[in-house]
């Protein structure tokens, strides 16, 4: 792709910010490309295409009085812009998706995933290749089939394959040779390609009928069978036509739960938006074959866009990491470049894939019934929306907050004896948890079991930096594990940075059932008695949800330091182990169980391992085993 920056703009002889926009517009070309809006601080905060640069950014400067509420906003803070010529406006498109990607600019449209939804995985490049959950795509090669809404929903399809097709169920990525198959071989449910010779076009014809059902070939599937069945019975192997007949009827009762939505069998995808103030959400339904294979939705609490911006953002960042593209896409609303987003999503895919809002036909009702999912989806997130907010606001007025607690941060401390002393700070917004904000710590300076001591540097490295532009929003709120001492020491920390008064500090300690107390203590600066939650107890669950996050990442976190630190210790006693052979089995094996159960010969085929350091592993692990 052609890519090339506006010289004009970039020059070093003028400073850009100095520059009246004016006269850097007249220097823009007429050319397709991308436009990087920056504020006064040189942050860029929003990012565009355009066929025409010029035309386009000249209607950001001039009748501003026909703005929509988004570029009203956004034009305010416009100190800079600069663009990026490309070759054609399809070009543009990518550049556009990749810068948006990589700047995350704030008056973009910024598709929010916090979590990431399983798909399946299955690897046809294998000899004997098996279905695995994953969190993460990658383009390896293998094939995935998903996203699936909730991992109830991804388990519940797999067991189903296991139970119609002989797929082997071991979680390994190869089959390793056994000396005696699994239960699954005694019940017939897998062919044990790991004890006994398996014909490998025979599995790859199962992989080919599991793909085909993943992919809402199901109809097809069954004729195949039905066929395999009467071509079995009509040779006389009825043991084999009884097998396949009840592979066809298993088929045929997932077939009768799935809904039909259309007669004319062509995969597509379905979006519709629905939104209340700056709350909105895109529906998307996926019928395959004609059958409706499930929905997802995407949500965004500061919808000031357009419902035609907030779909063509879903198109490009959904799609763009997204290998099962349908033959065609239904929105509920039309779209400016509707063609060029077509055009660029064939070009992803390989085949050619319509974009456009149908008028009229079953395609309307189809529409429809997204956007009645997305009104139903609104409704249930408003509502826990408001239900949230009264809780909160609860909160402010029982403990005496200078501020709404949007934002509550938990810091609490793990550590053995004084060894591999660690912290872990959550992050809880608007009463549920942002796991991207996350935050562990090894603690450095404090070398006994300390817990004061911990929670000074923990909290004395957060808040350290928090008058810089890159740095963590503060808390409204801020609660540390443990009782007064560990209040105090908060609070010390915080006049010492300056920032008294800038939120509040709480302390939460476990009750203490021998004394008889009834719930786990909330203490407050200033106040000798805990706070009483008996009749607020919503609010103290939520509290102690903080709390327990927070507990349950700094104990994941040492556990992780400990096993690590245990494992390099058994390593330095091998003959062979050096450092770097060290570091790639702690990273492919992470413990000691997972090198046990290693053949040599998987050993000898890491990276830079030998037979000989592998059989020499093998023999210490195997004396270590017999020792213990």
């Amino acid at each position: 792709m052609k890519q090339q920056s506006n010289n004009s703009i970039t020059t070093p002889e003028k400073d850009p910010v100095e520059t009246p926009l004016a006269d850097k517009l007249v220097r823009v070309p007429r050319s397709p490309g991308v436009y990087l809006m920056k504020n006064a601080s040189g942050r860029i905060i929003y990012v565009g295409k355009a066929a025409n640069l010029k035309s386009r950014l000249s209607s950001y400067f001039s009748n501003t009085a026909r703005m929509d509420a988004k570029t009203g906003v956004l034009v305010k803070h416009i100190t800079d812009f600069e663009t990026m010529v490309t070759a054609s406006e399809t070009e543009a498109l990518i550049l556009e998706s990749n810068l948006i990607k990589q700047h995350r600019p704030r008056y973009n449209v910024i598709l929010k995933d916090d979590k990431r939804y399983p798909s399946l995985r299955i690897d046809p490049s294998q000899n004997y290749p098996n279905l695995t959950i994953v969190r993460k795509t990658r383009k390896d090669g293998a094939l995935y089939f998903g996203p699936y809404a909730s991992a109830g929903a991804v388990k519940q399809t797999l067991k189903m394959i296991h139970r119609m097709f002989k797929l082997r169920k071991c979680r390994s990525s190869e089959a390793k040779p056994r000396t005696r198959p699994c239960l699954n071989y005694q019940i017939g449910a897998c062919m044990a390609p790991c004890c006994y010779p398996v014909d490998p076009e025979e599995y790859r014809k199962i992989v080919s009928e599991v793909r085909m059902f993943l992919n809402g070939r199901t109809p097809d599937l069954i004729r195949r069978i039905r066929s395999e069945m009467q071509d079995a019975a009509g040779a006389q192997n009825y043991e084999a036509a009884a097998a396949l007949r009840d592979k066809m009827q298993a088929l045929e009762k997932t077939l009768e739960k799935q809904v039909a939505v259309t007669t004319d069998f062509v995969d597509r995808d379905v979006l519709a938006v629905q939104r209340a103030g700056e709350r909105a959400v895109v529906m998307l339904l996926k019928v395959r074959n004609g059958y409706l294979q499930g929905m997802r939705d995407f949500s965004f609490n500061d919808a000031i866009s357009a419902d035609a911006e907030i779909l063509a953002a879903l198109l490009k960042q959904y799609y763009a990491e997204n290998d099962a593209i349908p033959d065609e896409i239904l929105t509920g609303i039309r779209m400016p470049d509707m063609a060029l987003y077509a055009q660029w999503l064939s070009e992803i895919r390989g085949r050619k894939v319509k974009l456009h809002a149908p008028q009229r036909g079953e395609k309307v009702r189809l529409v429809r019934m997204a956007a009645e999912n997305a009104k139903q989806r609104l409704k249930s997130m408003t509502e826990e929306a408001e239900s949230t907010a009264a809780l909160l606001s609860g909160l402010q007025q029982r403990l005496f907050l200078i501020r709404y607690p949007r934002r509550i941060e938990c810091v609490d401390n793990s550590g053995l004896f004084g060894t591999d002393l660690v912290a872990g700070l959550v992050v809880f917004e608007h009463g549920v948890p942002k796991k991207s904000e996350y935050r562990q710590y090894r603690i450095r300076d404090v070398s006994a079991q300390d817990d004061y001591g911990c929670m000074r540097e923990v909290l004395s490295r957060r808040f350290a930096n928090s008058g810089e532009e890159d740095a963590m929003d503060l808390p409204d709120l801020l609660m540390v594990d443990g009782g007064k001492g560990q209040l105090n020491i908060a609070l010390a920390v915080l006049r010492e940075l300056g920032l008294s008064d800038a939120f509040n500090v709480i302390g939460i300690a476990k009750k203490d059932e021998h004394k008889g107390e009834p719930e786990d203590k909330i203490y407050l600066p200033g106040r000798v008695n805990p706070v009483n939650f008996q009749k607020n107890p919503r609010e103290l669950q939520l509290l102690q949800r903080v709390r327990d996050e927070a507990h349950r990442r700094a104990v994941r976190f040492h556990r992780k330091r400990r096993t690590g630190r245990s494992l390099k210790s058994a390593l330095d006693e091998i003959p062979g182990i050096g450092k770097k052979r060290k570091s790639v089995l702690l990273q492919h094996y992470g413990s000691i169980e997972g090198i046990r159960k290693a053949s040599a010969e998987e050993l000898a085929a890491l990276p830079g391992m030998t037979k000989k350091a592998a059989e020499s592993l093998c023999a210490f692990i195997n004396r270590s085993n017999t020792a213990d």
